[in-house]
């Protein structure tokens, strides 16, 4: 039986619940999208916490998490957002290396956020297609079934050496990637020769209730536009496109990887994680930068990230 396996069982699927991890690379020529963890530090940060590989599986969960039957002990780690979690009715802490024996794993509500991601120890075991393990929604492939969770699904995981423990263990000291970030900060990106890519941030946009993982859908005062030449260009996460309603999208994980409508700029790579963490009605504002401040911006959250690995490392035991 599967449950003989080294695995989990979804007793509740969750709202959004995904299979992801750091997406496919060179792919993007034959119309692949590139997928993954909308977080990717997030996704690595967990998994350094538990002893995984950067890039090992995890579990990607979208306002409300699942419920997660675990049938041996296994060490486990939340981050991300706030989860409210509990195993066997027990408060479990985020953002560090939780011990878990056999039990029940109940994720709740998110807060503060719309998303988190769920790491353990030995990662989501499900096949690799094209160098990834993660869900293609729109393609529907990857992950498990390249769906989204089930209720009565069965997770595998990869081998990791055995754990003796009758009772939760966690650690005091936790990690917060995004403490000092204000969620009121604009957006910075980087404008196109559009006319309407400037005007972009004079106005301030909310994020709409259809927004997916194939991009996040602005409303407010709509930009001119015109309806798209039909000419298809080369796209990718982070691009804000300008549809023919005036209500710009900005391109996530899933996109597509060329399209017809206007291009107004492109959000920088270090700000791309705050898009995972958008909510329906949530406010955003927009900055524009040129080249050499993305390029100062993403290594130093490049540089942040490799610091809290290395204090992660010095904590963490080796497994």
């Amino acid at each position: 039986m599967k449950e003989l396996q080294n695995g989990l069982r979804v007793t509740r699927a969750g709202l959004l619940t995904t299979v992801q991890d750091l997406g496919r690379v060179g792919w993007r020529h034959l119309g692949v999208a590139h997928a993954g963890a909308l977080d990717g530090d997030a996704a690595r940060l967990g998994n350094r916490l538990v002893g995984n590989p950067a890039d090992a599986a995890v579990l990607e969960m979208t306002l409300h998490g699942p419920t997660l039957q675990l049938h041996a002990p296994l060490r486990i780690a939340l981050i991300g957002a706030a989860v409210t979690a509990h195993w066997n009715g027990e408060p479990v802490p985020c953002g560090r290396p939780v011990l878990l024996p056999a039990g029940t794993l109940e994720i709740d509500a998110i807060r503060g956020g719309a998303r988190a991601w769920l790491a353990i120890s030995g990662g989501i075991d499900v096949p690799v297609i094209l160098g990834s393990r993660s869900t293609d929604l729109r393609g529907g492939f990857g992950g498990l079934d390249g769906r989204a969770l089930h209720n009565g699904d069965w997770l595998p995981l990869g081998a990791t050496p055995p754990s003796q423990c009758e009772r939760m263990q966690s650690v005091r000291w936790w990690i917060d990637p995004g403490h000092d970030e204000d969620p009121r900060a604009p957006i910075r990106y980087q404008p196109s020769a559009h006319p309407w890519s400037a005007p972009l941030a004079r106005r301030g946009w909310k994020v709409s209730a259809s927004s997916n993982r194939q991009g996040l859908r602005l409303q407010g005062e709509a930009l001119p536009s015109t309806q798209a030449d039909g000419i298809s260009e080369p796209v990718a996460p982070g691009t804000i496109q300008l549809p023919p309603d005036g209500q710009p999208i900005i391109l996530l994980a899933d996109a597509q990887t060329v399209g017809g409508y206007p291009r107004l700029g492109h959000v920088i790579a270090a700000d791309l994680p705050r898009l995972a963490q958008c909510i329906p009605g949530q406010t955003l504002h927009f900055a524009a930068v040129d080249a050499s401040t993305a390029h100062r911006l993403a290594c130093a959250a490049r540089a942040r990230v490799a610091r809290i690995g290395v204090m992660i490392d010095a904590r963490v035991p080796a497994v």
